[in-house]
């Protein structure tokens, strides 16, 4: 999908400190409901952008734990004009459908993901050694990722995030919530059998307990954001050994956890 695809021009009034009113067009966002269904079931209702729905719904099924291989991905249809997406997966031990529904509203945007239930304590397992960066590596992969977006310096409504590594940017996408960024990531990663065992994650976005939940159950141990991290994601980053960086900006950043990952 082109960027401008995601975007829209309406128009608006721009009021000033001294009085004046213009009237313009200016960029927005566009705001998509997209529903996922699984093996018939609704899943849940995600607030996206309304691209790369396929990877979104790939990264979404696997991060939950409803896909643990490309061989259990059976068919996916889009249904664009209705707003859904039909997956269809093999192999999946019905608890993971019935664990589900007990789920904690999170801090993410839209309707938010699961969190508190069995499968994180079954699939978000401690990180090993992971990969190593260095300093100027971070700095150069966050002023990357700053020149990637043209919808964000349109609208400033988008969360960026990437995939790198120690010699670029791998994968970008951006989207109005950070975790459906993340989930087409992983869709991306999964569909196209991309290894994360050697890479970041690069964002924008606050770095919270959702964002390193998910990163934790596909296996990546860097997090990088030009934002903050929540005191729940610096727990458990530090309990899952992952390296957690915030405020990467300016030619400085703040390691929260993890520091032996950065030399």
């Amino acid at each position: 999908m082109n960027e401008l695809e995601q975007v829209a021009r309406v128009p608006v009034f721009i009021y000033s400190p001294d009085g004046l009113l213009e009237q313009k067009d200016q960029w927005v966002i566009e705001e998509t409901p997209v529903t996922l269904y699984i093996n018939g079931q609704e899943m849940v209702t995600l607030l996206c952008a309304g691209h790369h729905l396929e990877e979104l719904a790939v990264g979404f099924a696997y991060a939950e734990g409803f896909l643990d291989s490309r061989e259990e991905l059976h068919a996916l249809r889009i249904e664009h004009e209705h707003g859904r997406i039909f997956l269809e997966v093999q192999g999946k031990d019905p608890l993971a459908f019935g664990l589900w529904n007990k789920r904690t509203i999170t801090s993410g945007c839209g309707k938010g993901t699961v969190f508190y239930h069995a499968l994180d304590a079954l699939l978000a397992q401690p990180m090993g050694a992971g990969p190593i960066f260095s300093a100027r590596t971070i700095w150069e992969r966050m002023e990357d990722l700053h020149g990637l977006s043209q919808t964000y310096k349109r609208t400033h409504g988008v969360h960026n995030c990437a995939l790198a590594d120690s010699k670029g940017i791998v994968v970008f996408r951006d989207d109005i919530g950070r975790h459906n960024a993340v989930d087409m990531l992983v869709g991306h990663t999964f569909l196209n059998e991309l290894p994360l065992d050697d890479k970041m994650l690069v964002t924008t976005g606050r770095l919270t307990s959702e964002i390193v939940i998910k990163a934790a159950k596909v296996g990546l141990s860097c997090l990088v954001s030009r934002n903050t991290a929540t005191t729940l994601a610096i727990r458990l980053a530090h309990d899952l050994n992952m390296t957690l960086i915030g405020y990467a900006r300016a030619g400085k950043f703040t390691v929260y956890t993890g520091e032996q990952r950065i030399v």
